[in-house]
């Protein structure tokens, strides 16, 4: 079964209209398209949905449209620090986009030099910078026990730009490896997410290696999704993740199917 359900529009920051990605996922032989507006956050509006009702109401007649073709998802990506109306959706995708420090937010991974603030803030103490983010983030996850759980470990877009100041340091990955184990406590999915692949930034998927092999271990469920901004990357770089899986230790993932997680084999 191919799907993807962390899907991005004109709605918000991505380059397509939903009947675009539609037909698109149509003619790639996807079971199922389920998109993923990013909501709205009043503390920042470059990336976020301004106008959701009138996504709504988009996404619902779309799926009525091609109910016959493909199915439609209505979904949203939401910020830990800015939830929505959970009511109004499918299923909600919990992700963490910004730190929180004292009155100002800083975003994580709107570019390179934005990222830079974020270790500037921190005075480049990347194991305090990580135990802020993954508390906050773990403390969202497991109180909203969101449907599924967006690249967990987003921290680390930038490091293989520049010189690696996460994936390389030790103290950094046990302080990773004990907070992905918190948040499986909400019985969440897990995505795997090619988002960053697509855009030449990680030659892998988040999670990172050694996360995903925390997860096989705690039977973790995972979705593969591609965060994707553009009808080009609807499936970028699946066949490769899904070897990658497999070389891990994975059998099977999960997608959304008659309104449900079900899994099938890879």
């Amino acid at each position: 079964m191919i799907a993807n359900f962390h899907t991005h529009t004109v709605f918000c920051d991505g380059n397509n209209t939903p009947e675009e990605i539609i037909l698109c996922a149509i003619d790639k032989g996807f079971s199922a398209i389920g998109f993923s507006g990013h909501g709205y956050t009043d503390f920042d509006l470059r990336y976020c949905m301004k106008e959701t009702c009138g996504y709504i109401d988009e996404i619902n007649r779309l799926k009525a449209k091609y109910k016959n073709s493909i199915q439609v998802y209505l979904g949203v990506e939401e910020d830990a620090f800015c939830l929505v109306d959970r009511s109004k959706f499918d299923y909600i995708i919990g992700s963490s986009h910004y730190f929180h420090i004292g009155s100002k937010y800083y975003p994580i991974d709107s570019n390179y030099d934005y990222f830079k603030k974020c270790l500037t803030a921190f005075n480049y103490d990347i194991e305090r910078l990580a135990q802020t983010y993954y508390t906050a983030f773990c403390e969202y996850i497991n109180r909203r026990k969101p449907d599924i759980i967006g690249h967990f470990d987003l921290i680390t877009k930038f490091d293989e730009l520049d010189s690696s100041l996460f994936l390389q340091n030790a103290n950094y990955n046990k302080i990773a490896e004990k907070y992905i184990t918190v948040a499986s406590n909400s019985s969440s999915v897990f995505e795997v997410n090619t988002g960053a692949i697509a855009r030449g930034l990680r030659t892998s998927a988040y999670p990172n290696e050694n996360l995903l092999y925390i997860l096989k271990k705690l039977d973790a469920r995972l979705i593969l999704s591609s965060d994707s901004h553009n009808i080009d990357t609807l499936d970028f770089a699946f066949s490769q993740t899904k070897a990658y899986l497999k070389d891990i230790g994975f059998s099977h993932l999960y997608t959304i199917y008659n309104g449900e997680f079900v899994k099938y084999d890879i």
